[in-house]
């Protein structure tokens, strides 16, 4: 069916391709990425996973053609080369992961030499209302993409965006399925418990709406819905507002989720297949339901290059907050989702602090430097109350003027600590990245 009404789409196109402003307004580009990562791991069996390569991403974006309806197509290429890794440093020894940290894992355990991957959008526009079907990166509350390492994550569904009401956008759609940041192929969709790559369980269906409503120039109100068949309902809200105070500016960043158990996850029969939840569930508490209420807040006053920042987060109910997680990296919207770790465990209350300078203010345009803690406690776990920490450092830079004006170098360290299932780790990250227009 997917195949079916995106041939149809592009057949439409096809009879218009010639028309103005499909062409116009095109736009390509290519981003390359260079991306270096080192995780030393200090309590599990993988002591150092490190690798190095260069992505290259194609991205093409048309115009519409002209007329009351409009269509269009967008073409996205993805190809990753390894420059470095080794069996040791790849570190995939067990067949129930998707890759190793960075590329997809060869039928010796080492990693591949490249990998690739290509999608194609068709698109039609209707006064202020598009739809869009094939290749998505949506960037929602119940469903994000995932671009922490050589390559983004990318799904594949079908989308319709309407902003025909004045400050007000409404967003619905399906995804079946989703290809990794190191993967060339598709897999099913699952969360966090089920997603064993070769005995879990997966979904095909995650249905999502939502609105984006704009309450005067300062206030943004969100609601969406996400369901992923089978597996849990997921309902979200969310206020971000701006103040000035005094010579500065306040934002403040509400969000709270609740989610529930769907389909085969609600029985018994079907948690006993594999539909399960991750979490902790003690005191005859029924095992890999989804149940979980996770509120969060988090404010930031800027003021000339500074920017500090204070949220807090609790995960409360039976089970882990619940995201759509194959299994192979996936970001979770929260305040929490940071370079290593999420704070997402049931029980978990974290708090946050993270101060940010532009170095802008002392005549150094382009450089950035953000650092933030984070500390979680009061996990469920069968041996009582858990709990972890983690601090981040970032440097950004990016060239203002000369030949290679837009280049970006970002240096990341990390370092995560607990006493819970997850390892200890310190991560470095090093990343150049560099945009070619195209068209």
């Amino acid at each position: 069916m997917r195949k079916t009404t995106l041939a149809i789409a592009l057949g439409a196109l096809a009879q218009q391709a010639g028309a103005a402003g499909f062409i116009e307004d095109s736009k390509a580009t290519l981003a390359l990425r260079n991306f270096y990562i080192n995780q030393d791991t200090r309590n599990a069996d993988a002591n150092t996973q490190e690798e190095w390569g260069q992505g290259f991403l194609f991205n093409y974006t048309s115009g519409y053609t002209e007329g009351t309806v409009g269509f269009g197509v967008d073409a996205l290429g993805l190809l990753g080369v390894k420059l470095d890794s080794g069996k040791g440093r790849h570190y995939n020894p067990t067949s129930d992961k998707y890759s190793g940290t960075v590329f997809p894992t060869d039928s010796d355990g080492r990693a591949v030499d490249d990998f690739s991957s290509a999608g194609v959008t068709g698109k039609v526009r209707l006064s202020k209302t598009e739809g869009r079907i094939g290749t998505l990166q949506p960037k929602l509350p119940v469903v994000t993409i995932n671009d922490g390492r050589l390559l983004p994550q990318t799904f594949e569904g079908g989308q319709v965006t309407s902003a025909e009401i004045d400050n007000l956008t409404l967003i619905g759609g399906q995804l079946e399925h989703a290809k990794g940041r190191s993967s060339s192929s598709s897999e099913g969709l699952s969360i966090g418990g089920a997603n064993d790559a070769k005995k879990g369980q997966f979904s095909n269906k995650f249905y999502y709406a939502g609105s984006d409503y704009k309450i005067g120039k300062d206030l943004l109100a969100q609601y969406y819905y996400g369901n992923l068949e089978d597996f849990y309902q997921q309902h979200f809200l969310g206020l971000t507002h701006s103040l000035a105070i005094g010579p500065g500016t306040l934002k403040s960043d509400l969000r709270y989720f609740k989610s529930d158990s769907d389909g085969a996850n609600s029985s018994a029969s079907g948690r006993a297949d594999g539909f399960v939840s991750s979490g902790y569930y003690g005191n005859g508490v029924t095992k890999g339901e989804v149940d979980n209420d996770t509120w969060s807040a988090l404010f930031t006053y800027s003021l000339g290059g500074h920017a500090f920042s204070a949220g807090y987060q609790e995960v409360s109910g039976d089970s882990n907050f619940p995201f759509l997680n194959q299994g192979d990296g996936a970001t979770a919207y929260l305040i929490t989702d940071r370079q290593i770790g999420k704070f997402l465990s049931a029980g978990e209350r974290t708090w946050l602090a993270e101060y940010g300078y532009d170095f802008t203010q002392v005549g150094a345009p382009g450089l950035k430097a953000v650092v933030t803690y984070l500390s979680g406690d009061n996990i469920d776990s069968a041996s009582g109350d858990q709990q972890e920490w983690e601090r981040d450092f970032r440097l950004d830079y990016t060239l203002q003027n000369g030949a290679l004006k837009g280049l970006g170098i970002s240096w990341r360290n990390a370092s995560l600590r607990g006493n819970t299932s997850a390892a200890d780790q310190d991560e470095n990250r090093l990343i150049l990245s560099y945009s070619l227009p195209i068209l």
